[in-house]
């Protein structure tokens, strides 16, 4: 983990935008803002739909929230950019990933991208920023590598590879044992069980990783770090609650467990 300066205030441990959410999954905008805080970053806003805001504000007053478009305009001062979670693939939604994704690659801004962000990259023919992280499950990245699914699951070592190298990112190809590789570099996660295996458990392994960039991790140790925390966490949470009866919304709650095994 990295350590917490005392001499410090909420700039310190970065500030990430996130662009999530849309009119059917409010709960994706609120896991992966919410992680973003739980994992140490020091400020997060929101950039959604109204609707969402103020669906998801009265959940997270620690947050800050815009528009979209108000969202757009102040990439320049963020930190970390994450985009996907929930966002949907309307028109508007594939409009507004191609601005964030050129405007970032003008900045230079690493960013995460997930779920529908997915979605939609494997529609579209797009180059990605240089410090870009991907997180899709097997059907994702099937999508993305034009294949079938059966071939993503009979080669998860080699289409994590195939991710990385294709779109010039870390991958992380999520599993039962999920694979973080860049290039040649790959680690295979040993934790993790079937609590994990809920909706919204994705958005909140975003939010982790975003918040652990945010504080100043590399790119492929914070895909790493992130998907420790995130699978030791639902261990922990199950071991309370049961791997039947963890939620997404759970894994918060007990983030913090998870971080004070490791930090110093």
């Amino acid at each position: 983990m990295p350590k917490r300066e005392q001499n410090s205030n909420k700039g310190t441990f970065g500030k990430v935008l996130n662009f999530s959410g849309s009119k059917n999954y409010i709960g994706a905008a609120y896991l992966s803002t919410v992680a973003v805080l739980k994992t140490g970053g020091g400020f997060v806003a929101l950039a959604s739909e109204k609707d969402i805001i103020r669906s998801v504000s009265v959940l997270l007053p620690e947050a800050v929230y815009l528009s979209r478009g108000e969202g757009l305009k102040q990439i320049d001062n963020f930190s970390v950019i994450l985009i996907g979670c929930g966002i949907g693939l309307e028109n508007k939604s594939i409009s507004l990933f191609k601005k964030v994704i050129s405007k970032i690659s003008t900045a230079q801004i690493p960013v995460i991208i997930d779920a529908d962000g997915l979605n939609i990259l494997s529609r579209i023919n797009i180059k990605l920023p240089q410090n870009t992280i991907i997180t899709p499950h097997p059907l994702e990245a099937a999508r993305l590598l034009g294949v079938n699914l059966k071939d993503i699951l009979n080669d998860l070592e080699g289409s994590a590879k195939k991710l990385s190298e294709k779109y010039n990112c870390v991958s992380v190809l999520k599993t039962h044992r999920t694979i973080i590789c860049k290039g040649d570099r790959l680690f295979i996660n040993q934790h993790g069980n079937s609590a994990l295996a809920k909706a919204g458990s994705g958005d909140v392994l975003a939010g982790i990783i975003a918040g652990l960039l945010a504080q100043g991790v590399n790119l492929f140790d914070s895909a790493k770090l992130g998907v420790y925390l995130h699978s030791r966490t639902g261990e922990i949470a199950s071991e309370e609650l049961s791997e039947y009866s963890v939620l997404a919304s759970d894994l918060p709650k007990y983030l913090h467990k998870a971080i004070d095994e490791i930090a110093v």
